[in-house]
């Protein structure tokens, strides 16, 4: 429940009559996971109606070609969802950026597709938390906004994508050109279940290696051949020895091998890497690619390396510090006590802040246990953070900015 002293405490009590619980279960009762685009189709129709009662457009867009590398070796097109945008008052002396995702990491055969109620209060099931109530806790706050005698004076971009659980990126570029001329930005993520947020995040790059060896005989002429399977074992080493504070380097799968009366003439390796900071990145990138060259030259085959560092590391600078300060003193107006700590994790917030642009990425919902069959939502906090984004928004577009 709002403070009394509040100016805005009429209006944000309003966060109660919303529908903020029946439409998160409308929605999490939709299975979309990332490839399931049947139900992506479905879950992005039933946002696009939601959100048209906000002023602006509101439009589905066409998501950005994506590129994968299969078993083989070779290069395919993956298709994801289309993304929502919404457009409000671009005119808008200041204008802010609003960001989620409709997709989860439950595919359309996983078992986990129900909601229950574990205990009052507290509702189980697949992106409750992660983050259909998120995405309700937006439109909520959104909604008391426009009845804000501040509404006039804030604009904002609404930006949903439909890929978020595997990197974004079919929507990295959408993202960026959101984020151009904002003051601040808001994504939601679901916080922990105490409340807390998320500060710093490392950043993530995903690499798929493609070594192309020499396949012979392997017991006539086995030193014609040239082995990649043995290649990307040499390269696994040399990389897992990378692994430091600061860096985190996981090479996750080795594809490839054949016969064993064969030189295995193909093998990529699946790597995952997550450095703390940009110098880290920047280190783990040049290292990479002198090691390609390494490894190509020792073993006298072609080593090819696919990908990027879709997530660079989020700091918290300056602006970004304001931006945390000013949502934990509407906590604080409010009864919360807003705290926040850096994580391993990452989100398009880590996209938004390479983008110059100050961003609390844990907006929504107060739940836990996400990605797995045990994920849960708080449902008293829908209202809660529904009133604490609402106020943020407002606060800003007092100010003027941050």
């Amino acid at each position: 429940m709002t403070s009394p002293i509040l100016p805005e405490t009429p209006l944000l009590n309003k966060a109660n009559d919303l529908p903020l619980l029946k439409r998160t279960e409308q929605w999490a009762k939709i299975n979309s996971g990332t490839t399931n685009l049947d139900g992506l189709k479905i879950v992005a129709g039933y946002l696009a109606d939601a959100f048209t009662v906000l002023p602006g457009t509101i439009e589905l867009v066409e998501p950005t070609p994506v590129e994968a590398v299969c078993p083989d070796g070779s290069i395919s097109k993956i298709q994801r969802g289309q993304h929502l945008l919404g457009t409000i008052r671009p005119d808008a002396p200041v204008r802010i950026l609003l960001t989620g995702h409709m997709d989860t990491v439950f595919a359309a055969d996983h078992p986990f597709q129900k909601l229950t109620w574990l205990e009052d209060g507290i509702l189980n099931g697949p992106g409750v938390a992660d983050m259909k109530g998120g995405l309700s806790v937006m439109l909520g706050a959104l909604q008391l906004l426009e009845q804000s005698e501040q509404a006039s004076r804030i604009g904002y971009d609404i930006m949903i994508n439909s890929d978020e659980e595997v990197g974004s990126g079919s929507s990295a570029a959408l993202i960026e050109r959101c984020a151009k001329g904002k003051v601040a930005a808001l994504t939601y993520e679901p916080a922990l279940p105490d409340g807390t947020l998320a500060g710093e995040r490392g950043g993530s790059g995903n690499f798929s290696i493609i070594f192309t060896g020499k396949s012979a005989h392997a017991g006539r002429n086995p030193d014609e051949g040239r082995n990649a399977l043995v290649a990307a074992a040499d390269m696994t080493l040399q990389l897992k020895a990378l692994h430091r504070e600061g860096l985190s380097v996981n090479p996750a799968k080795i594809e490839g091998g054949g016969p064993n009366n064969a030189v295995p003439d193909h093998a990529i390796l699946r790597v995952n890497f997550r450095p703390k900071s940009l110098a880290d990145q920047e280190e783990a990138q040049h290292t990479l690619d002198n090691l390609v060259a390494i490894i190509a030259r020792g073993h006298d085959l072609d080593v090819h390396c696919h990908g990027g560092f879709g997530r660079p590391p989020k700091p918290i600078d300056p602006q970004a510090q304001k931006l945390f300060h000013l949502v934990k003193s509407c906590g604080a107006d409010l009864g919360l006590d807003i705290g926040w700590r850096s994580t391993g994790g990452v989100c398009d917030g880590n996209n938004i802040a390479a983008c110059g642009v100050p961003v609390v990425d844990t907006m929504g919902v107060c739940g836990g246990a996400i990605h797995s069959a045990d994920e849960f939502l708080i449902s008293d906090s829908l209202v809660e953070r529904t009133q604490l984004s609402a106020l943020t928004i407002i606060r800003i577009a007092e100010k003027g900015g941050l």
